[in-house]
């Protein structure tokens, strides 16, 4: 079914997909369900042991479809991106009648839907609209028990039924809502009428009713479904992309930053307690689908970086995430026989390893240099270091101990080695010196040596003998990156591996290089592979400026993008894990880093736009960089840039933008604009000498 709606931000449709894994998912950063599940999810709130643990399914009471008596009615469904809402309309001779569905942006622990009936025709008779729901409070994964209704609410609440790890938590999910009725009549001579069904999910019972008694109140003043517009309208004030290109192209970029934007946390909450975004999001990750709703690199990886570009403060929760997990990373590693923190392939509530298959876990080691990767971002984007004062520099040293202690000293080739490992390339396993593992290793380390002086403490002479003579294998012959040591040319890759070598690790090397790289695992890699393995050949492309080449490969992205509310799926033929964020998070990727070439460096922000032919210019608003809000504004021939807001307290750095061919600079001040020729050059601090 097609998306017939000529809005970018607006999707819809007159049929649902025949897959319910494709409808849309309705998620905030505490509480997610797909439309017309029967189960939702309260995030952190797992149950099983170890492998087996799994997103707790919590009944919903949103699993309600309308219907009007006949089939003479007329059906709509719209995803409005604008306003976070799903709706579902019936339009019939003397009647419309609207279902609003949503998860409440500010409200977090509370998801509601609201039914109107409008009277159409003159005649006065009463409208019924039927409502059929398969909602029964019972779950596989809680021990449910009613309790007394509340302000009209009913109530129930229970524990998971198994911890984690032996003795671990079992936490208790308390859940109220608005009973729903078979039918809803709107009366003889009333015009129209709106009734508000609610529910509020939460860890504690007082979290429950002081969420439940403030969307009572909102709904009471009209007000409640206006106060989760206003938020998610605050969300798209900090942040936006505008492309001058096709129609397919602007709804899937806008799409996929809506979802992922659906999965953060509520702005100014500092200190909120995230816990994580696993690749389908919120609204999957019962026993047996979507990755159990584990946190994998996928995060890290793939979806913080664009969240970091626009919301930092989102990006440390995700970083506060992983810090809370500490104590299982170190488990990790002590269980492995190693020192320091290793982060599992597959983390839940207590961060030690869950993932179900022991080789991922045991071999997939570049996990803990892909978290050190974010921190190394997040640092360089924000200079934030009251995060490493609570918590941040002893996750990164640990790992720096982890990736030293994983080494061994090869006497024959005078470097070290780190052996017995499966790269990003999961065709691949026990194979030694992945390239890919190695130099995210040897980026941990100088990482870790580089916040070591910022912070005045004394560098492990280790941690600077380890990063310097780690092998990165290279073919200087066919001046190329071997994806390990002992692979042949032409065997064929899973996914993006070597090629993340260039971005995001910017690891060292020359034009030819990086060409060679592109050119020898692009027609090897895997063509129904996951979805994020494209994006990452399109930036390479771009930032080489073959744009025709850009274009063919993020077109591949639009295989794992389905109709009409673009949902993503993680491979091609449609298997694999939905709501895909990491494939979502690769294709943001391409626009956000690719066609605008930024790259966050240690010193500064650079950009080296180039488009693709579909692709004639871009607008980014929001982009945080070292507490100033920057709007880019990006066409073939010129360039524009803007800071539209700048932080109090702390104070802001007052920036630069430095043309990297002149050396031309330009004081960058909050409401002015600077315009210049289209080229490379980069955002850093203002320097003394810039007038």
């Amino acid at each position: 079914m097609a998306d017939v709606s000529g809005d970018p931000a607006v999707f819809t449709a007159t049929a649902l997909p025949a897959d319910p894994r494709l409808l849309p998912t309705l998620t905030n950063a505490c509480l997610g369900t797909r439309l017309y599940r029967d189960v939702l999810h309260l995030n952190g709130v797992y149950n099983g042991a170890a492998g087996d643990t799994h997103r707790a399914g919590v009944p919903s009471p949103l699993n309600v479809r309308m219907g009007l008596p006949g089939d003479s009615a007329a059906e709509t469904f719209t995803l409005d991106t604008r306003t976070g809402t799903f709706s579902h309309v019936l339009q019939a001779a003397d009647c419309t009648a609207t279902q609003q569905l949503y998860a409440h942006h500010s409200l977090v622990h509370l998801m509601a839907f609201s039914i109107t009936i409008r009277r159409l025709a003159r005649a006065t008779r009463p409208i019924t609209v039927q409502l059929q729901t398969p909602f029964v409070p019972q779950s596989q994964d809680l021990d449910l028990k009613h309790g007394p209704d509340f302000q009209g609410a009913h109530y129930v609440y229970g524990q998971t039924l198994v911890p984690e790890v032996p003795g671990g938590p079992r936490p208790t999910v308390h859940m109220l809502w608005t009973p729903v009725p078979r039918a809803l009549t709107l009366p003889e001579g009333e015009r129209e009428r709106c009734w508000q069904f609610l529910t509020a999910v939460a860890d504690s019972r007082e979290e429950a009713e002081r969420s439940w008694g403030a969307g009572l109140a909102l709904a009471a003043a009209g007000s409640l479904h206006a106060a989760h517009v206003r938020a998610w309208a605050a969300r798209w004030d900090g942040c936006g992309v505008e492309l001058d290109g096709p129609l397919a192209l602007r709804k899937a970029l806008r799409g996929g930053l809506y979802y992922l934007l659906s999965a953060i946390p509520p702005q100014g909450s500092p200190g909120f307690p995230f816990h994580g975004i696993s690749p389908g999001g919120l609204s999957n990750g019962t026993r047996g689908e979507d990755y159990w709703g584990h946190v994998f690199w996928d995060q890290d990886t793939w979806m913080f970086p664009s969240i970091l570009l626009f919301y930092p403060e989102a990006a440390r929760a995700i970083l506060e995430y992983r810090i809370r997990r500490l104590e299982g990373a170190l488990h990790n590693a002590r269980e492995q026989g190693y020192e320091g923190a290793k982060f599992p392939w597959e983390s839940a509530a207590t961060g030690r390893e869950v993932c179900p298959e022991e080789i991922y876990g045991a071999q997939e080691i570049h996990i803990t240099g892909d978290v050190l990767m974010a921190f190394e971002q997040y640092y360089c984007t924000t200079q934030d270091q009251q995060l490493f004062r609570e918590g941040g520099w002893e996750l990164v040293a640990a790992a720096a101990q982890y990736w030293c202690s994983r080494m061994v000293w090869s006497e024959a080739e005078r470097c070290y080695h780190i052996t017995g490992v499966m790269p990003p390339d999961e065709y691949h396993k026990r194979v030694d010196n992945s390239a890919y593992t190695n130099a995210v290793a040897q980026r941990s380390l100088n990482f870790a040596a580089d916040v070591a002086r910022d912070f005045l403490i004394p560098v492990p002479e280790e941690w600077v003998d380890c990063a310097k003579k780690v092998k990165v294998p290279f073919d200087a012959e066919k001046q190329y990156h071997p994806e390990y040591d002992g692979y042949s040319p032409g065997e064929p890759v899973k996914q993006a591996d070597v090629v993340l070598l260039g971005f995001p690790l910017m690891h060292p090397m020359t034009p030819d290089v990086r060409r060679n790289d592109l050119e020898m695992y692009e027609p090897i890699t895997a063509s129904d592979g996951p979805a994020m393995t494209w994006s990452m050949f399109a930036v390479g492309w771009l930032e080489l400026k073959e744009l025709q080449r850009a274009q063919s490969q993020l077109n591949k992205c639009f295989s794992n993008i389905t109709e009409p509310f673009k949902i993503w799926v993680e491979n091609a033929d449609g298997s694999g894990a939905v709501n895909f964020l990491t494939g979502i998070g690769g294709f943001l990727q391409a626009i956000l880093f690719g066609c605008t070439g930024f790259r966050i460096t240690r010193s500064s922000l650079r950009f080296d736009p180039a488009f693709p032919p579909d692709i004639n210019g871009l607008t980014v608003t929001g982009v945080s960089y070292l507490g100033n809000k920057l709007q880019f504004t990006i066409a073939r021939g010129q360039t524009r840039i803007r800071v539209t807001a700048r932080a109090r307290e702390p104070p802001a750095c007052p920036l630069e933008a430095v043309l990297e061919a002149s050396g031309q600079r330009w004081p960058l001040r909050e409401g002015q604009s600077v315009s210049f020729p289209t080229a490379a050059g980069w955002i850093q601090k203002l320097s003394a000498e810039t007038p």
